[in-house]
Formats: structure tokens, sequence, C-alpha cells
């Protein structure tokens, strides 16, 4: 059924684009005989011009897992109040994307600031291609702006990292050894109930293992508070394990097969990849040099043009 749904969804693609073409040939041939203005010409363009770059954008995701799930987990970097309140920021603005594209989000785990804004959240994104979308965010995030808690008005620089790997379904294999996993549990804050208050349902996963990517001891640390059941939280939390687990034999694959070219900015987790300056009113990429003065829309979930960017610059 997955596979029918994946060929119907790329059927579908095919005759969007074909249906805006040819109504854009209609338009240039009614336009020719003076039926329509040039104004509908122009319209019609724009609209077949999307459907093809749509579908364009689509046809860049070709590997395993981009077509999963993922999962995107924000962190606050150092500067207090300042740095916790951008965090909340970009988590509203993948709020805001995951609407227009239809995709369900799930908060499995949300620290709140200290006076404003929130430490990290991590959160599950269910819907096609959401990975393949969203590794585009991987990295640091940077903020510049004059800042509503610095009583001197001065213009502050804040950063937030931004991590995001493929959420695994029962279709793929992970396997996790049981004498190198263990957990805690503790009690839930927030809202949610009497329940998640005065029983323990929170739960902090540690998984000990060899990094494929560095062949060091490494370890996993994964909380989830979501569920009112510690048993629903201890699932999540596997889930999430393997999700994590999954993305770093992707890392070692993709770093044992990868011929990178000459010029190109390398990737990494931990880089600085996208500012965000408000009072210029530029939000820019630093891998693509794509960037935008709309910055309102931009925290308000409109990422596509750097999504596009991205994959037409690094299809690997």
């Amino acid at each position: 059924m997955r596979k029918v749904k994946e060929l119907k969804n790329w059927v579908e693609g095919y005759n969007d684009v074909k249906t805006a073409t040819d109504e854009l040939q209609l338009a240039y041939d009614f336009h020719k005989e003076e039926v329509i203005s040039e104004e509908e010409i122009d319209m019609a363009y724009r609209h077949a011009l999307a459907a093809v770059e749509t579908l364009e954008m689509k046809n860049m995701l070709s590997h395993e897992e981009d077509k999963m799930g993922a999962v995107i987990k924000i962190v606050a970097g150092a500067g207090g109040t300042e740095a916790q309140d951008w965090a909340e920021m970009l988590f509203r603005m993948y709020q805001r994307w995951c609407e227009r594209q239809g995709y369900k989000l799930e908060v499995t785990n949300l620290q709140d600031g200290d006076e404003a804004g929130i430490k990290t959240v991590t959160m599950q994104i269910e819907g096609e291609m959401a990975y393949g979308y969203l590794k585009s965010e991987n990295g640091v995030h940077r903020l510049v702006r004059v800042s509503p808690f610095n009583a001197q008005g001065k213009r502050m620089t804040s950063f937030t990292s931004v991590y995001v790997v493929p959420l695994v379904d029962d279709s793929i294999e992970i396997e996790i050894n049981p004498a190198n996993l263990s957990w805690d549990t503790f009690r839930s804050s927030g809202a949610g109930g009497q329940n998640v208050n005065k029983v323990e349902t929170g739960v902090r996963l540690h998984y000990k293992f060899i990094n494929p990517v560095t062949n060091q001891p490494d370890e996993i640390v994964i909380e989830n508070t979501e569920s009112r059941s510690q048993f629903g939280n201890k699932d999540n939390a596997l889930r999430m394990c393997k999700s994590q687990l999954y993305e770093l034999e992707l890392e070692k694959r993709r770093a044992e097969t990868a011929k990178v070219e000459a010029g190109k900015k390398k990737i990494e987790w931990g880089s600085q990849i996208r500012s965000y300056v408000f009072d210029d009113r530029r939000v820019k990429d630093h891998r693509t040099n794509y960037q935008t003065s709309n910055v309102g829309a931009v925290m308000d979930g409109d990422i596509d043009g750097f999504i596009k960017a991205f994959l037409m610059e690094f299809p690997d």
C-alpha cells in the first residue's frame, strides 16, 4: 500500500504539471486572438512554473531515507532568555511549515525557558518526504535583532541548533542491544492532568554504543514526556533512539561513498547555516547564498525557497 501511494503521488504530480502547461499553451493561443489579457497569461505561467518546480524538487529526493518522516530537536544556545526566545520562534516556524504541508506534528519533549521561550523541544513529523525536505535545516541558526530582553535596546546575536534525523518505521530494521540500554523515570512537568504530574510517566533513555562514524564509545540520551503512559513514552523513546542510530548509519554510508566536488562547502551539523537579521529585513542561507527580505513570511513557515535552493545545490 505504501508503494501504491508513492506511485499514485508521482502520477498525480505529473498530471498537475501536464494540466498546468496545457492551460498555459491555451492561454497563449487565446492571447494571440485577444481573448484574454497579458496579466492572465502571467498568472498561468506562474502556476505552471510552480507545478514544475514542485515536482522537480521532489525528484531530488531519491534516497531511501528521504521518504520518511522526521524528528527535529531544537536546542537553545548560550545567551539565556534571548537564545531561548529564539528557539521558541524557530519551533513556531517549523510548526507553521508543517501546517502548510499538511504534515502531522507531535511534540514529544519540551522544556520551558527560565523567563521566556524554550530551552529545548523535540518533535516528530509524519508525512511523505518530511525528512527529505527538512534535512536542509540541520545546523546552527543565527538571529540578529534588537533584543526586547535588553534594557539598553542593544543589537544582539543568538544561536540555536537544529538537529534533524529520519523517523524510522517498522520497515526499517535497527538492532538495539538490551544490555547497553537503561532507563530513568521522572514526573512530567506542565499541563497534562493530575496523572502526568503525580505519577512518574516521563522517561529518560540511555543507550551506550560504538559510534559507527567515529568508532568511539558514545551515548544517546532521549527524554520523552508526551504520553500519559510510561509504556507509551518508552515505546516512543525507543523509536527516536532507532532514528538516531539509523541516521548515524546513513552518515557512515555517505562518508564512505561521497566524492565531494571541489569548491563545495562542507555540510556539518555544527555549522552555521542561516542568518536571520531582523533589523535589515534579511534572511540568508550561507550554504547556497539564497536570501529573502520577507522575514515575516519566513518566520511564518515560508521556508520552501531555502529548502529548494539547498536540494538543488546539494542533491546528495
